[in-house]
């Protein structure tokens, strides 16, 4: 899509003063597929040189808002720790073309936050942390479980601009579980949902995106029972928060959280743990 009311890009290595109508460019691929008439000017981040995705000597693992799906998917590859095997699942979630795939941002995917984002889920889940710079360099850090919070909707200030994404080493060390509902064979998530739990001290964590407005992250220092991991989820989520379009009506969306839910319970949970 031709973008015919942006009027100039300028590279984000050399700062200029933030203005109306100015939008930061990652891969584009949101930017791009659909008409802008209020941007004039677009800043672009593909020359920063962020390092994509590394191991910290803490043991994290920090993200570039400009790491690709491919660059973090090739990462994953390689990656020895618990969850690495979420990472790719996460970046098939998205079921996009190669071409999606090497232009498509981690932080492009976290600041449009729609609820099928499969980079909100992953990083929810994984209890990461954003890194937020403004304009007058002013940082802070938001958990992405908060940072999302709406259809569309973020904690993101005018100019403000997401560097990072750090996940921290405990959450690589933890089980994993994953699980993925659509009305179509090959279509957008209506429901993404992902069950983690610590080794340090057994605690189960529910994450629910996707069937939902925003992130819901239930935590659990013991592993739950089946009613108590459905009550958890009734009184988190409320009417309206389920998520309701084309892609799925909000019962429906429920139904299947709450049974994806109890799958992940049945598979993290030995048999007799529960509380």
């Amino acid at each position: 899509m031709d973008l015919n009311t942006v009027a100039e890009i300028v590279d984000a290595r050399q700062p200029t003063p933030w203005r109306p109508g100015d939008a930061w460019l990652g891969g584009g691929t949101y930017l791009f597929s659909e008409p802008q008439p209020h941007l004039r000017r677009l800043v672009d981040l593909s020359r920063t040189g962020w390092t994509p995705v590394q191991r910290l000597p803490d043991g994290s693992l920090e993200i570039a808002a400009t790491c690709t799906i491919a660059q973090l998917s090739r990462f994953a590859a390689e990656l020895t720790a618990e969850a690495a095997p979420l990472l790719e699942q996460c970046c098939r979630a998205f079921l996009a073309s190669f071409k999606i795939w090497n232009m498509a941002t981690v932080g492009g995917n976290l600041c449009n936050a729609l609820p099928a984002g499969p980079m909100i889920s992953l990083t929810a889940a994984l209890d990461a942390e954003c890194l937020l710079l403004a304009q007058d360099g002013a940082r802070r850090r938001v958990r992405v479980a908060d940072f999302v919070t709406g259809a569309g909707r973020k904690d993101l200030a005018e100019g403000e601009l997401l560097r990072s994404i750090t996940v921290p080493a405990r959450a690589l060390a933890c089980r994993t579980a994953f699980r993925q509902a659509s009305l179509y064979g090959l279509g957008r998530s209506g429901v993404l949902v992902i069950g983690t739990v610590d080794p340090g001290d057994g605690s189960f964590a529910l994450t629910i995106t996707a069937s939902t407005v925003r992130p819901f992250r239930l935590r659990f220092p013991l592993p739950p029972t089946a009613g108590e991991l459905r009550t958890a989820i009734s009184a988190a989520v409320a009417d309206d928060d389920w998520f309701d379009d084309i892609h799925g009506l909000p019962e429906w969306r429920a139904h299947m959280t709450f049974r994806h839910a109890e799958e992940i319970r049945r598979e993290l949970v030995p048999e007799g743990a529960a509380a």
